[in-house]
């Protein structure tokens, strides 16, 4: 896949469905927003290509996100976010979509031009016997697709029949449950951050404090359970409470050097290696940095 992969799916998905196919489509997207100007365009124009009924749940943006939604034809609510799990269970329960199954996908996320000719064979033939699909997720970062480093193929549950996927309600890293037969389609959905690299950091700063009130009290019940042996999202899940369970900041710097080195992300570039200093380095010591400051201020439980 080539750099000019965001050109090809503006292209791509711009163009009418072809003769024929609108009474195949049967699928209903939904995408969260909040302040997403320069990316939200470009997630419509790909998922307009197998949907005819586009959902924003909006969280009360300032910017010309709402115009840019409306423009590409979408249906627009607005609510105040609480986490992701609260955001998007909302919108599986009380978002009028018109079929029988649903893709959900943040702002700043489009589907590969591979992906839509996926989805449009899957919609041709009935999605088989499966009730939900896991896609693959690849991250594009400061121009770069990231390859390498074990980031990609990322699994997640993003298009389910109605009725058979829910989203966890962890306070962060949600994903969506599914309740029936998985199926994987092989073409990527793309992760496409434009932010600026003072907003990314902002944001996982942010972030870092759901992490830190989750791993001190996890969420029990409406989670994914680990299981080295289960669905993707179960072996992220094992890893990562054998994660926690290693000794405080001596594991981010062997988080990196696994991600960076064994796993051969230093193959992508100057942006590989900002990524990898920052989302596996940075953000994983600042998470133990606030366990160790909250040890500090109380004794952690054991």
């Amino acid at each position: 896949m080539t750099n000019l992969l965001k050109d090809q799916v503006l292209e791509h998905a711009s163009e009418n469905p072809p003769a024929g196919r609108a009474g195949t489509l049967c699928i209903s997207v939904v995408v969260l927003t909040f302040n997403s100007e320069r990316t939200i365009a470009q997630t419509l124009a790909s998922a307009r290509h197998v949907s005819d009924d586009l959902h924003v749940v909006d969280s009360y943006s300032t910017d010309r996100t709402l115009e840019i939604a409306a423009s590409h034809g979408a249906q627009i609510v607005q609510r105040p976010f609480l986490h992701y799990g609260d955001q998007r269970n909302w919108a599986i329960d009380n978002l009028p979509v018109r079929h029988g199954w649903q893709l959900h996908l943040d702002a700043d996320e489009f589907l590969s031009p591979q992906l839509i000719d996926e989805i449009e064979r899957l919609q041709q033939s009935g999605f088989g016997e499966a009730d939900g699909f896991y896609l693959p997720r690849l991250t594009r970062f400061l121009g770069r697709e990231i390859r390498y480093g074990g980031h990609y193929p990322t699994w997640h549950l993003r298009l389910f029949r109605n009725g058979a996927g829910r989203c966890e309600s962890r306070r962060y890293d949600q994903h969506f449950l599914l309740n029936g037969r998985a199926g994987r389609i092989a073409a990527p959905m793309i992760d496409d951050i434009r932010m600026s690299l003072r907003e990314w950091t902002e944001r996982h700063n942010r972030w870092s404090e759901a992490e830190v009130d989750e791993i001190l009290n996890p969420t029990r019940e409406g989670v994914i359970s680990p299981s080295l042996s289960g669905s993707p999202m179960q072996r992220k899940r094992a890893l990562r409470a054998l994660f926690v369970r290693t000794p405080l900041f001596a594991r981010s710097f062997g988080f990196f050097f696994y991600r960076y080195f064994l796993r051969l992300g230093f193959l992508d570039g100057v942006p590989g290696l900002i990524y990898n200093v920052l989302q596996t380095f940075w953000y994983r010591f600042l998470i133990d940095a606030k366990l160790y400051e909250r040890r500090v201020e109380q004794p952690l439980p054991e």
